[in-house]
């Protein structure tokens, strides 16, 4: 287990209350996610529609009472990378589109691409589906990946590939890890808090709060390209998220 790192804050309201901010966050999000698409349809640059999705999540997140605290935002590379992120709600996605700049695409499970219109968001900001089995489809994903890694963009990773409502960490896929390892780029942990909090799922409400990224020591590209190398990036990734998360380690 990694150490007890206290949560950010979320408010405790009342039943009627939180059920009452449950309506009007559901009805904020749909529509703050319709303006954002308008925007990401325009004829502008993928950097700058990226740019414009970001400013639509963090306008959502004031106007939800959802204060996002960067901490040691210093610590990310300025040049390519790959930022991997432990996964805890259906709100991760948002949150780490409003933290990280413009510069980043998202790696996503395939399943997002057949819903609408957030499907055709995230299209238009360039993010990756991938598929999490493991046919040929999988594996031509992950070319993919590998080809927009080298080409010197960074990419964002919830290497857990799902979540779970019960707290703690589970075992990471290697996919984000060959990536960096085959581009040559440095992986750069981050930890999300306050999510699984500010969405229950189990209880059918969400709640406004705190919601923390911590970004933590970039680790470097290694030496060698093998298995082993990845590997290892991948242990060293999982257990300094692990660390500094607080939550159980549920792999198995």
């Amino acid at each position: 287990m990694g150490l007890s790192i206290d949560s950010p804050a979320t408010a405790r309201l009342p039943l009627p209350l939180a059920i009452a901010y449950t309506a009007y966050a559901g009805s904020l999000f749909l529509g703050m996610a319709l303006l954002t698409l308008l925007a990401a349809l325009l004829p502008v640059s993928l950097r700058r529609r990226r740019a414009l999705v970001r400013t639509g999540a963090r306008g959502f997140m004031a106007l939800a009472g959802l204060r996002l605290r960067l901490l040691h935002p210093e610590r990310l590379p300025e040049g390519p990378c790959v930022v991997v992120a432990n996964h805890a709600s259906y709100l991760d996605g948002m949150v780490m589109q409003a933290a990280l700049p413009a510069r980043f695409g998202f790696v996503i499970k395939r399943e997002m691409n057949d819903v609408p219109l957030a499907g055709l968001l995230l299209r238009r900001i360039g993010a990756e589906f991938v598929d999490r089995g493991r046919g040929q489809g999988s594996a031509r994903d992950a070319r993919r990946v590998l080809r927009t890694a080298a080409s010197g963009a960074s990419l964002a990773f919830f290497p857990e590939g799902t979540f779970e409502d019960t707290p703690g960490l589970l075992r990471f896929h290697a996919g984000a890890f060959v990536a960096a390892v085959r581009a040559g780029c440095p992986v750069a942990p981050a930890v999300i808090r306050g999510t699984r909090q500010a969405l229950q799922l189990h209880r059918g409400l969400a709640y406004p709060g705190v919601i923390e990224v911590e970004l933590l020591p970039t680790l470097p590209v290694p030496a060698a390209d093998d298995a082993a190398a990845v590997s290892n990036l991948r242990q060293a990734a999982r257990s300094a998220i692990l660390e500094r998360l607080g939550e159980p380690d549920l792999a198995p």
